[in-house]
């Protein structure tokens, strides 16, 4: 999988999670200041990633991430 289409399927997920629109997120998007949203949000989110993309997340890790491409980063360092 490419870094675009890595991104494509993050961003996807943060949708879900957070119950936005995929079009209305970026890998610029700021999960607390934009996205708002609990704790159990980046729970369920690192969940979903770890079921689909097959890697494992340190939740401490995911939750530190400022940016969705902060997530990426992360998610592709464990690839």
């Amino acid at each position: 999988m490419d870094r675009k289409e890595l991104e494509t399927q993050v961003i996807s997920m943060v949708a879900a999670s957070y119950k936005r629109d995929a079009a209305e997120l970026t890998t610029a998007t700021l999960f607390k200041e934009e996205l708002g949203g609990a704790s159990i949000q980046m729970v369920a989110l690192v969940s979903e990633i770890e079921n689909e993309l097959d890697v494992e997340l340190m939740l401490a890790d995911a939750s530190g991430c400022a940016t969705i491409g902060d997530l990426v980063d992360l998610v592709e360092g464990e690839m």
